[in-house]
């Protein structure tokens, strides 16, 4: 069946954000869009054409998110998420561990995801004593929200191989109390390596990855730029769900994981399998690399001490040699390339190592920055100078702008600054970096317009831009940076029937209740994924 919208807002999201009355779909693309009496003579000519009234409701491209991790997503709807469940103190949260102990067989993981001191009742983490308190028989691991750090009792650290004398490895730390005790904390890249070791079964992920897609219609998106799997299983199992179509949402993946990113990448390189390879439905992205850490941990690398401590700087994961040693070679070699800076002395130091690359091998490229943390006024002029494509992530003030604040001071006004970024001609394409934060593109879309925090706070007012300015980085922009600008991102003729329908017109929507949109319809290549 085919179909005829009308009598609705069509946001087409092309070069000049036109907005039509009607949209015609044949097949799996769309066949052309423009007024009902136009495309009312095209649809006589097409058969098995159904006309649909959308009633003044809005109909618009799916949503593209850049940069998340679906199936880090996903296996935070099989494990405890703190989240979902509401626990606001470290009472309730050791009650529902030891639930799932009670459900969980003696030596398999207990896991919980979304974990945040700050939001809880005692301002702390555990320790790994309170952990070996619920049980010395299964290794159990929290993860912070943040995913760069865990805390892990002590048979989760004897699995892991890790004692008092386990020296923290590079760009990572195994946290030991003043006496050199060990108290379960795992930061960066020492939380990373731990993951290998609690690892999901093919089964588990499989439920993972269908319970993230269901989430992931609901709210409209229909594209998403895989930001790292765990490892190359994780990977293979994503390409396989995808191929075999138990995944439908499209894929761009990039050539990096969380854990051990630089042997992941390396080895995916030395595969020889390059940037664009794959087809509409699951494609290889950029090389990646870490810079640097987590925004709220603190982690990130910054110029001047965090606001909170004047002795910290945060911590880089590489050199910039180290970096250029992989990317320079993946730029070198045709690859888009890609890095996790949040930073200003991350950011700074992964411009440099573009700067280096394209002096000694100039090519047009659409080499991408993950994050884009606090990206001052020089920052943004580099940027520009070297044409880079930021991909920051608009609801992470929502949730997390009072830390931001505290950490980082004024410099909040220069944090995920996409009015800068439009202002100096970038194209910016936005994530959410779930699970991190939210998934839900609307909170995004209205903290890119509003720019207060969950608790109505203004963080940094002047980075706020226009409704459609912030649609258009969940749409066309996302396209563009993963080169497939002339399939989707708009509604135009040809390109795939990748679209949502909302529960009303979104134009008409006042700005302060732009969060508290839904979708009615998603549709994937002419296939209805979600409907109310």
């Amino acid at each position: 069946m085919n179909q005829l919208y009308y009598n609705g807002e069509i946001l087409t999201m092309n070069n000049t954000n036109e907005i039509v009355e009607a949209i015609l779909i044949k097949d799996q693309v769309i066949e052309a869009v423009g007024t009902y009496e136009e495309l009312r003579l095209k649809a006589d000519k097409i058969t098995a054409v159904e006309e649909i009234n959308l009633q003044g409701k809005t109909l618009m491209p799916g949503i593209i998110d850049a940069h998340l991790h679906f199936v880090m997503y996903g296996v935070t709807k099989i494990n405890i998420d703190c989240k979902s469940l509401k626990i606001k103190n470290l009472t309730q949260l050791y009650e529902a561990i030891q639930k799932r102990v009670l459900e969980t067989e003696e030596g398999h993981w207990v896991r919980v995801n979304g974990f945040n001191e700050l939001s809880m009742d005692e301002k702390c983490y555990p320790l790994k004593e309170d952990l070996d308190v619920i049980s010395t028989k299964h290794p159990i691991m929290i993860t912070r929200t943040c995913g760069h750090i865990g805390v892990v009792n002590s048979l989760g650290l004897l699995m892991a191989n890790i004692d008092e004398q386990t020296p923290n490895p590079q760009g990572g730390e195994i946290e030991k109390d003043q006496t050199g005790k060990l108290t379960g904390r795992l930061l960066e890249t020492a939380y990373m390596q731990l993951n290998e070791q609690a690892t999901y079964t093919m089964e588990e992920l499989e439920e993972a990855m269908q319970l993230a897609q269901q989430d992931f219609f609901k709210v409209g998106i229909t594209s998403i730029h895989e930001a790292g799997t765990f490892n190359a299983d994780s990977f293979r199992q994503l390409q396989l769900a995808s191929h075999e179509r138990r995944v439908k949402l499209r894929i761009y993946a990039m050539i990096g994981s969380l854990n051990n990113c630089y042997d992941f990448t390396t080895t995916m390189m030395k595969s020889g399998v390059v940037t664009g390879t794959g087809d509409a439905h699951f494609k290889i992205g950029p090389a990646k690399l870490f810079v640097d850490g987590s925004s709220t941990g603190p982690t990130i690398a910054t110029r001047e001490p965090y606001t909170s401590n004047q002795n910290d700087y945060g911590m880089f994961i590489y050199t910039e040699d180290e970096l250029y040693e992989v990317l320079g070679d993946a730029h070198a070699k045709g690859y888009q390339i890609t890095v996790h800076a949040q930073g200003d002395a991350a950011i700074e130091r992964y411009l440099n190592v573009i700067e280096r690359a394209l002096k000694e091998n100039p090519r047009p490229h659409r080499h991408r920055i993950e994050h884009a943390g606090i990206t001052t006024p020089d920052l943004q002029e580099k940027m520009k100078a070297l044409q880079i494509i930021p991909i920051p992530n608009p609801p992470f003030p929502y949730e997390f702008g009072e830390s931001y604040e505290k950490n980082y001071g004024e410099r909040i006004d220069y944090m995920y600054p996409v009015a800068d970024f439009l202002q100096h001609q970038l194209i910016v394409a936005a994530g959410s970096d779930a699970p991190i934060t939210t998934v839900n593109p609307w909170v995004g879309i209205h903290t890119a317009v509003n720019r207060h925090t969950a608790l109505g706070q203004p963080f940094g007012i002047r980075q706020s831009i226009s409704l459609m300015e912030a649609l258009k980085i969940y749409t066309y922009n996302g396209a563009y940076a993963s080169f497939e600008e002339h399939q989707k991102g708009s509604l135009e003729s040809g390109k795939l029937a990748d679209y949502i329908i909302l529960n009303q017109a979104i134009t008409k929507t006042n700005r302060d209740e732009l969060k508290n949109i839904e979708v009615v319809q998603t549709v994937i290549g002419g296939e209805v994924v979600y409907k109310v």
